[in-house]
């Protein structure tokens, strides 16, 4: 049994090393942008340390950087995790102990890894969730790291790392746009934004914007 699961670890490890790839670069970014924004240094680190969510994270620091409240950013990055919620009640049961055990072993749920772990049958392997992970959160730290503290020196606009928020964004966008009603919730989405872009406070057209969702739930 202990051999099972150092297996799956392991075998969780190698299969995270792509993806702990790719998000080392982007939390460099996250690094410069998040000082740029106002943040300093030991914030960003700290931020990316304990949220763990790149998608929240730049969520956050692109409705702080154009200048929007501290409660829009926070507002704004609940929505965006909000699908933990759906993510952690399928893994659940596949998860031993009580309440409060089920719930520490389900903080390294990522997204990456909550799809590699998956069985197919409902089922989750944990161990292989815990590896997959594992090198996702070293690399999204330390690329945090590398940014917040080396990145001072950078140009982001003349680097292009400010075209992350919406490349990045987008990117999680596309691969659902497969049928007719999340293409609705998405323009309605989109209108509702621009209606709202010069007649509220930064960060208020994204939080509103969300509420097209709804409209997709009941289709």
């Amino acid at each position: 049994m202990i051999r099972d699961r150092s297996h799956s670890f392991r075998r969780g490890v190698r299969l995270g090393v792509p993806f702990a790839a790719a998000g080392g670069i982007l939390s460099i970014s996250f690094g410069v942008l998040a000082v740029q924004a106002g943040m300093t240094e030991l914030q960003a680190i700290a931020m990316s340390a304990v949220v763990f969510a790149g998608s929240a994270q730049f969520a956050a620091i692109s409705i702080v950087s154009t200048g929007g409240t501290v409660a829009a950013a926070i507002g704004a990055a609940a929505l965006v995790n909000s699908r933990f919620l759906a993510m952690g009640a399928a893994l659940a049961p596949s998860l031993p102990g009580r309440a409060s055990a089920r719930a520490l072993q389900g903080q390294p749920v990522v997204d990456a890894s909550w799809v590699l772990a998956s069985l197919g049958d409902g089922r989750f392997d944990r161990h292989l969730l815990f590896g997959s992970t594992a090198p996702q959160y070293v690399t999204w730290v330390g690329g945090t790291v590398i940014g917040a503290v080396g990145g001072g020196a950078l140009d982001a606009h003349a680097l292009g790392l400010d075209a992350i928020f919406p490349a990045f964004f987008l990117a999680l966008l596309l691969p659902e746009l497969r049928s007719r009603v999340n293409v609705g919730v998405a323009l309605a989405a989109a209108v509702i934004a621009l209606a709202l872009v010069e007649v509220t406070p930064p960060g208020a057209p994204v939080l509103a914007a969300s509420l097209a969702a709804l409209w997709g739930l009941r289709r």
